[in-house]
C-alpha cells in the first residue's frame, strides 16, 4: 500500500460537491458567487471540489427548471479560480460525450490546472433529461458496455499508446493525445454508482475511487467491492471509498460530523457535501469550515 493511500485511510476528508446553483442574485451573479464560493472553500481547508454533469436540475435537489451549469465549462472556470483543490465531475454520464473528447477535456484541464483535474464517470441514469435534449439513452447493457469502453479509451489516450482502439461501440484509428496530463501516471479516475454486478466490478478493475450513496446500504456495497477486488487480483485498500452527504437549510454542523463519522467507521475516507435549498453559498462554507476540524481530526 502506498504512503498516500495509507494516509487517506487514517483520516476522513470533506469535499464540496456543487449541484445547486439557484443562489441569491440569479444568473447575473452566478459567476462572481461561484468564484468566491470556490475560493472560500479552498481557504476553509476543503481539498476537493466536484460538480454535477447534468443539463437540467435533478430530483432531490430542485425542479428541473432551476439553474444548472455545464460541467466541463464550469470545471474550467473553477480551475482559474482555485490553486490547490482536486477538481472533477461527480459524475459524467457516458452518453453525453464521445470518449476521446472526454479524455481530451480532462487532460487539457489537468495541464491547465497544474495536475489537479480528474474524471468521474458513470453509466447515466436520467432518461428524461437525455431524451429531452436529444442524447442517446440505450438500455442498461449497452450503457454499461459503453462505460467500460469509454474508460478503456480514456486510459489509452492518457498513456503513451497511439494504437487504434476497436470496441463494440467505439472505433478510434489513432489514440494520440498531446500534451500528456501532468498527473502521473494519469488523471485520477472515479467511477460513480453502487450497482453490485457491473459498476463495482468496473471500480475494482479500473478506478482509483468509487462513490457510493449514503442511502445505498453502503456497508454491503463495500463488501461486494471487496469481493470484486479479490476476483480481479486488486488491492481493495488502493481504492478510495467516497460518499455524498446531502445538506439543507436546517442541517447543522453536528449532523455533518455525525454522518461523516458513521461513514468513516464503514471504511469511507472522503465525504462530499452537497447542499440544496441554501441560496447563500457562504452559509455552506460556514457549516463545512466548522465541521472540518472535527471530521479530519
Amino acid at each position: 500500500m502506498t504512503e498516500a493511500i495509507r494516509e487517506r485511510q487514517e483520516k476522513m476528508e470533506l469535499g464540496l460537491h456543487i449541484g445547486d446553483f439557484t443562489w441569491l442574485g440569479g444568473p447575473a451573479e452566478l459567476g462572481p458567487r461561484l468564484a468566491r464560493h470556490a475560493r472560500d472553500a479552498e481557504a476553509a481547508g476543503l481539498t476537493r471540489i466536484t460538480v454535477m454533469d447534468h443539463f437540467w436540475q435533478i430530483r432531490g435537489v430542485g425542479p428541473e427548471e432551476n439553474e444548472m451549469l455545464e460541467a466541463y465549462a464550469t470545471l474550467g472556470f473553477l480551475v482559474a479560480h482555485t490553486e490547490k483543490v482536486r477538481l472533477h465531475s461527480l459524475v459524467t454520464a457516458v452518453v453525453f460525450r464521445e470518449p476521446a473528447l472526454l479524455a481530451k477535456q480532462v487532460s487539457t484541464l489537468d495541464v491547465l490546472s497544474g495536475g489537479r483535474v480528474g474524471l468521474g464517470i458513470g453509466a447515466a441514469w436520467n432518461e428524461q433529461e437525455s431524451r429531452g435534449l436529444g442524447f442517446p439513452f440505450p438500455g442498461v447493457p449497452e450503457r454499461f458496455g459503453r462505460l467500460e469502453e469509454a474508460i478503456q479509451i480514456c486510459l489509452q489516450l492518457w498513456s503513451d499508446s497511439e494504437e487504434p482502439y476497436e470496441g463494440t461501440y467505439y472505433h478510434l484509428g489513432r489514440t494520440l493525445s498531446a500534451p500528456r496530463s501532468l498527473a502521473r501516471p494519469r488523471p485520477y479516475l472515479m467511477i460513480g454508482g453502487s450497482g453490485e454486478r457491473r459498476t463495482l466490478r468496473l471500480v475494482a478493475t479500473y478506478a482509483d475511487a468509487c462513490n457510493i450513496s449514503i442511502a445505498a446500504d453502503p456497508a454491503r456495497k463495500l463488501d461486494v467491492l471487496r469481493a470484486h477486488c479479490e476476483a480481479a487480483g486488486r488491492d481493495y485498500d488502493e481504492i478510495e471509498k467516497t460518499t455524498l452527504i446531502p445538506i439543507g437549510p436546517e442541517t447543522t454542523t453536528d449532523e455533518i460530523v455525525r454522518q461523516a463519522a458513521e461513514m468513516g467507521k464503514l471504511g469511507f475516507t472522503v465525504a462530499y457535501v452537497i447542499a440544496s435549498g441554501i441560496p447563500e453559498p457562504g452559509r455552506i462554507i460556514d457549516l463545512l469550515a466548522a465541521a472540518i476540524p472535527q471530521v479530519t481530526g
